[in-house]
C-alpha cells in the first residue's frame, strides 16, 4: 500500500483524539497519581481546544461531485463512512495496520484511516461500493468463488487492494498468474483475522490469470457477495434516525479505590445528551480498563471532549499483576465479595471451589478414580513437567459494537455484535427488568469474535442505559485499543503435568492448572485432560485454580482450556514415545481409545514428511528442519432448546432460527439442509437469522451450531413433507403423490410418472409452517445433565496434526513449512466452508504458538499490546502449506451424522509445533510463545 500521503500523526491533537485509555483529567487527579496513570493513557484536556476551523474539500468520490466542509482532524475515512454512508470501507484498526479501510485515490491505494480528509481535495476517491458497478469485477467473482472470506469484514479491503493488483498487471500486459511473493507483496497491509488466505491467494492468482473475467461463476458461501462488494451491514455500519454517539471512560490504573466522579462538565459540554454510571454502586476499580461511565454526544469528537470534562478522583492502589503477586501470604485481595454471577473465562458454568485469599479451587469436575493415582505414580516411570501458555487477544476486526434504542418506555432494540442473539436478548430483559418479548435485538453480520462476544458486554449496557437516558439511538462502538484492552483474551495457564506411563495408554495422569484470567474464573484446561487416552480406564487426578489479578476479565477463546491443556499433554506423549525408542504417531495408535481419532492413523502412516523424517536432532547447519505430532479432541456439544421453522409459500421454501453468522456460515448450513433433502438448489431457499423474535437459536460457541441447527432443520422437514403431500393431493386430485429430487412424484393425475417441481406444488398449495426441534440422539446419547442449556453427547471428535517447520538457529525464528491435518466429526454439509473453517482455526493455533503475545507492564498492570501493528497476528505471507484429510463417515449415534468443527483445528497446532521443534534441534520447549529469543536461550 502506497504511504506517500499518509502520515501517522497529521495534525497536532490527532495522537490525542485516539487516545488508547481514556483517562481522567490530570486536574481532577488525586494527590496519589502515579507514573500509571501517565502511561495508560493521555489526559482528555486537549479536547478542551477551541474547535479548529474547518476546510472546505472537494473532490469526486466514486465518479459523483462532493464537497463538505471538514475539521483538520478528520481522516477520509470519517467522511466516507460518516457523512457520505459508505460504509463498505471499515475501521478495522485506527491505525493503518490491518488494511480493512482501503480505498484508491487517483488510482492508488491508500489507508483512509490515516489519510487526512483535506488530502482529498481535488482527487478522485474510489470505494469498494465504486467498484462494482452494475456487475461483479473478475476480482470480485474470483472471491466468490474460491471461499475467500469467512466473516467479511475486512474483506472490502482485500477487494480494493487485489483489484489494483490485477489493474496493474493488465495495464502492464501480464495476464497470467502472478507469484505468490508478488500477491503477498500486494496484500502485505491486510489482515484477516479468520484465516481466510488459502481463498485469497486462490482468489488473486486466478483472477490476475483470467479465469474469471467471463459470467459470474457458483459460490459455496451464500452471503459472500454482499460481502465482497461492501453491502453487507455490520453493527458498526447502522445508522437510526438521530442517532448519538457513545464513549465509555475507562480507569487508568489496575487497581484503586474510586472517591469522587463528577460528570457535571461533560453535561454542561454543547451537544453532549446523557451520561450513565457503569458502576452501579461500586467503589472499587479492580483492572485498568474498568468501565467507569458512558457519555453519549452528537458526535464521536464531542463524546470524546465530555470525557476529558469528567471530574475523577482516585485513591491508587498497589495492583496485583501476576501470580506470583496474587499467591504471596498477605496479598491484597482482588475479589472483596464473591459474586453469583461471576465473570466467565470459559463457555460453562462455573463450578464450586473454594476461594482462598486469591486463589479459587481446587475445582474437581472430571477426576477418575483419583484416590488411586499417588500409588501408580509412585511405581510406574513417570513424565513431570510445568508447561506455560501465555493470553492471546480474540482481535476479531469488528470490535465490540451495539446501537441501542428505546421506541418505548417498555421496549428495547438493540443492534450488537454477538454470537447469541438469544441469550443476549434474554440477559437485557432480565437487567432491565423487561418482558422477554419486549427485547430485541438484531446481528445481521458479524465481523469476527472467536468467543469475545460470547456474553452480554459492557458497550451493550452502555448503550442501552445511554439510550435510555438520551430518549434517542446510542452507538458504542470500542476502538481498537479499547478491543485489545478490554474485549477478552485466552488466559494464561500454568500446568503441572505427571504421567505415568503404561504398555497401553497412561498408567495415571494427575494435573494442577493455574489459570490468570484477570478478575475472571471459569479454568477448565485440567478438565481437558479427562477426555484423551482413556483405554483401561486410568485414574486421572486433575484439578483447575482460578488465580485472580487486577486484570479485566479473560472470555472465551476458540477451544477454551484446550490448546493449553494439550500443550501439555501432547509434549509429555512425545516425550514418552522418545523415552522408549518408538514410534510417536504409534504409541499414540496404541494408547487411543477413540474411536473417530482411530480412522485418521492410518491417514497420518501415509505423510511422506513424518515416514521419511530422520533422527531427533539430527540436522545441523544454520536452517534446521523438524516434523512434529499432536493429536486432539474436542466435544460433541448440542442446544436441546433450539427450534428452527421449515415454511413453504408460492414463494418458495424458508428457515428460520434466531442464529446468527459470524463467519461460521450458518446461513449456508441451513439452506444446504433444507435443500439437500427437496433436491433443490440451495439458492431457492429463504433464510432468516440474526433476528432474537425467530425461533430460539443457538450459542454461536463450543462447535455447538451446525449440530443444533441440522438435526431441527430435518425435524421440521419430516413434519411438513406429509402435510405437503396430502395438500398436494387434494390440489391437484391425483393419487398419493411422493417426494422426488425437485418435487413430487404422482401429483399429476394425467401423468403419473412426472415430477411436479416443487414450484408448481407451492404454487397449488396453501402456505405452510411448522417447527421443528434439536431431538436426542438415537438411543439417548446425552450426558445425563446440561450445562448452561447444553448438552454434551457421548461422544468426542478427533484430530492429528501434523506439521514442518524449520528453524533459523542464528536468528531464533521458527517458520511452519506445511501442516497435515485429519479430522473425524462426521458428515459435512457445506464442505467448502468447512475447509475454510479448519484452515482459519490452523491459522490462529500457528499464531498462538509463535506470535501472538497480550502483554502487560509488570509494575503497573494495564495492557502494553494496544493495536494491531503491536500485537502480531498471522499474515498471507505467515500461511504454510496446508493440506487438510476429513474422515467423512457419518456419526452413526448423532443426529444428522454431524458433530461441530470450529475448535477442534486450534487445540493440536501448538503441541504439533513444539513437537516439531523437540524433533529439529532436540530440545524441549515448555512455554508458549516460542519467540526467537525462547530458541536462542534454549539452544544456549
Amino acid at each position: 500500500m502506497s504511504d506517500d500521503l499518509t502520515r501517522r500523526t497529521f495534525v497536532q491533537g490527532v495522537a490525542a483524539a485516539g487516545a488508547l485509555l481514556p483517562a481522567a483529567s490530570a486536574a481532577a487527579e488525586a494527590p496519589g497519581r502515579d507514573r500509571a496513570a501517565d502511561l495508560a493513557g493521555t489526559s482528555h484536556a486537549a479536547f478542551g481546544a477551541p474547535a479548529l476551523d474547518v476546510v472546505p474539500v472537494a473532490c469526486a468520490v466514486n465518479g459523483e461531485a462532493r464537497a463538505f466542509d471538514v475539521r483538520p482532524a478528520e481522516t477520509l475515512l470519517d467522511v466516507l463512512r460518516d457523512r457520505l454512508d459508505l460504509t463498505g470501507t471499515k475501521r478495522g484498526c485506527g491505525h493503518g495496520a490491518c488494511g480493512a479501510c482501503t480505498v484508491t485515490v487517483d488510482g492508488t491505494t491508500r489507508a483512509s484511516c490515516l489519510l487526512p480528509a483535506t488530502a482529498a481535495d481535488g482527487r478522485e476517491v474510489v470505494t469498494i461500493e465504486g467498484l462494482s458497478g452494475d456487475g461483479l469485477h473478475p476480482v470480485q467473482r474470483a472471491f466468490l468463488a474460491e471461499d475467500a472470506l469467512q466473516c467479511g469484514f475486512c474483506t472490502p479491503g482485500f477487494v480494493v487492494e487485489a483489484i489494483a493488483l490485477y489493474d496493474r498487471r493488465r495495464a502492464a500486459g501480464l495476464t497470467g498468474e502472478p507469484t505468490r511473493a508478488e500477491i503477498e507483496a500486494a496484500l502485505a497491509g491486510h489482515l484477516c483475522r479468520c484465516g481466510a488466505y488459502v481463498g485469497i491467494h486462490r482468489a488473486g492468482a486466478a483472477a490476475c490469470a483470467g479465469r474469471y473475467d467471463e459470467a459470474d461463476p457458483p459460490f459455496p458461501r451464500r452471503e459472500a457477495a454482499e460481502k465482497v462488494t461492501g453491502r453487507a451491514v455490520y453493527t458498526v455500519d447502522v445508522r437510526l434516525p438521530g442517532m448519538l454517539v457513545g464513549r465509555i471512560l475507562r480507569s487508568p490504573h489496575a487497581r484503586a479505590r474510586l472517591l469522587a466522579v463528577d460528570p457535571s462538565g461533560a453535561l454542561a459540554l454543547p451537544g453532549v445528551h446523557a451520561v450513565a454510571d457503569l458502576l452501579h454502586g461500586t467503589r472499587r476499580v479492580r483492572f485498568a480498563g474498568q468501565e467507569i461511565l458512558a457519555v453519549a454526544a452528537d458526535d464521536d469528537a464531542t463524546a470524546r471532549a465530555a470525557l476529558g470534562r469528567v471530574r475523577v478522583e482516585y485513591d491508587v492502589l498497589e495492583p496485583v499483576v501476576d501470580r506470583r503477586d496474587a499467591e504471596a501470604a498477605g496479598a491484597p485481595p482482588v475479589h472483596h465479595v464473591l459474586a453469583d454471577d461471576w465473570i466467565k473465562a470459559a463457555e460453562v458454568s462455573v463450578f464450586p471451589g473454594p476461594t482462598r485469599g486469591n486463589v479459587r479451587g481446587p475445582v474437581v469436575t472430571t477426576s477418575w478414580r483419583p484416590e488411586a493415582v499417588p500409588g501408580v505414580l509412585r511405581d510406574n516411570p513417570v513424565s513431570a513437567e510445568t508447561y506455560r501458555a501465555h493470553a492471546q487477544s480474540h482481535a476479531p476486526l469488528e470490535p465490540h459494537a451495539c446501537v441501542a434504542h428505546w421506541p418505548g418506555p417498555r421496549r428495547l432494540e438493540v443492534y450488537v455484535s454477538t454470537q447469541s442473539v438469544t441469550d443476549v436478548a434474554e440477559d437485557l430483559a432480565v437487567r432491565f427488568g423487561l418482558p422477554r418479548e419486549d427485547v430485541v435485538v438484531r446481528a445481521e453480520h458479524i465481523g469476527g469474535a472467536f468467543g469475545a462476544k460470547a456474553l452480554l458486554t459492557m458497550e451493550t449496557v452502555a448503550a442501552a442505559e445511554l439510550a435510555r437516558v438520551a430518549g434517542r439511538p446510542v452507538a458504542v462502538v470500542l476502538d481498537r485499543a479499547e478491543e485489545m484492552v478490554a474485549g477478552g483474551y485466552r488466559p494464561a495457564v500454568d500446568l503441572d503435568l505427571e504421567l505415568a506411563a503404561g504398555e497401553d495408554g497412561p498408567a495415571a495422569v494427575r494435573a494442577r492448572a493455574r489459570t490468570m484470567g484477570g478478575v475472571a474464573v471459569g479454568s477448565v484446561s485440567a478438565a481437558m485432560l479427562r477426555f484423551p487416552y482413556v483405554r483401561g480406564r486410568p485414574p486421572k487426578d486433575l484439578r483447575d485454580f482460578d488465580v485472580f489479578t487486577n486484570d479485566s476479565p479473560a472470555a472465551p477463546l476458540r477451544a477454551p482450556g484446550g490448546p493449553q491443556a494439550y500443550w501439555a499433554l501432547e509434549q509429555a506423549v512425545d516425550r514418552v514415545a522418545h523415552a522408549r525408542g518408538v514410534d510417536p504417531l504409534a504409541l499414540r495408535e496404541a494408547w487411543d481409545a477413540g474411536h473417530l481419532r482411530a480412522r485418521l492413523y492410518p491417514w497420518a502412516r501415509t505423510i511422506e514428511a513424518w515416514s521419511g523424517r530422520g533422527p531427533v536432532g539430527a540436522e545441523a547447519g544454520r536452517y534446521r528442519r523438524g516434523v512434529g505430532l499432536a493429536a486432539a479432541t474436542w466435544f460433541y456439544l448440542v442446544e436441546p432448546r433450539v427450534r428452527v421453522r421449515v415454511s413453504s409459500s408460492p414463494d418458495g421454501f424458508a428457515v428460520a432460527c434466531a442464529a446468527q453468522d459470524f463467519g461460521n456460515g450458518i446461513r449456508t448450513v441451513l439452506a444446504r439442509a433444507l435443500a439437500a433433502p427437496l433436491g433443490i438448489s440451495p439458492g431457492d431457499v429463504t433464510v432468516e437469522l440474526g433476528h432474537s423474535d425467530l425461533p430460539i437459536g443457538p450459542h454461536s460457541s463450543g462447535s455447538r451450531s451446525t449440530a443444533s441447527v441440522v438435526p431441527g432443520v430435518l425435524h421440521g422437514l419430516e413434519q411438513l413433507l406429509p402435510r405437503l403431500r396430502r395438500a398436494a393431493d387434494r390440489a391437484f386430485g391425483g393419487g398419493p403423490c411422493t417426494p422426488a429430487p425437485g418435487g413430487l412424484a404422482g401429483a399429476d393425475p394425467d401423468d403419473p410418472g412426472r415430477v411436479v417441481p416443487w414450484s408448481e406444488v407451492l404454487a397449488r398449495v396453501p402456505p405452510l409452517s411448522v417447527i421443528g426441534r434439536r431431538r436426542p440422539d438415537p438411543g439417548g446419547m446425552y450426558f445425563p445433565f446440561a450445562i448452561t442449556g447444553v448438552n454434551s453427547g457421548m461422544l468426542t471428535t478427533g484430530a492429528l496434526q501434523c506439521t514442518e517447520v524449520e528453524v533459523d538457529t542464528r536468528l531464533g525464528s521458527v517458520r511452519v513449512l506445511r501442516s497435515w491435518t485429519g479430522l473425524a466429526v462426521g458428515r459435512r454439509v457445506a464442505p467448502a466452508l468447512a475447509r475454510s473453517q479448519v484452515q482459519g482455526g490452523l491459522l490462529m493455533g500457528m499464531g498462538y504458538a509463535l506470535f501472538e503475545e497480550r502483554r502487560r507492564d509488570p509494575h503497573y498492570g494495564f495492557v502494553l499490546t494496544r493495536g494491531l501493528e503491536d500485537y502480531r497476528v498471522p499474515t498471507l505471507a505467515d500461511v504454510p502449506e496446508l493440506n487438510i484429510h476429513f474422515d467423512d463417515t457419518p456419526l452413526e449415534s448423532a443426529r444428522g451424522g454431524l458433530a461441530g468443527l470450529a475448535e477442534l483445528p486450534v487445540v493440536a497446532m501448538p503441541a504439533s509445533i513444539g513437537n516439531a521443534l523437540h524433533h529439529a534441534l532436540g530440545v524441549r520447549f515448555h512455554n508458549l510463545p516460542l519467540r526467537p529469543w525462547a530458541v536462542l536461550e534454549a539452544l544456549r
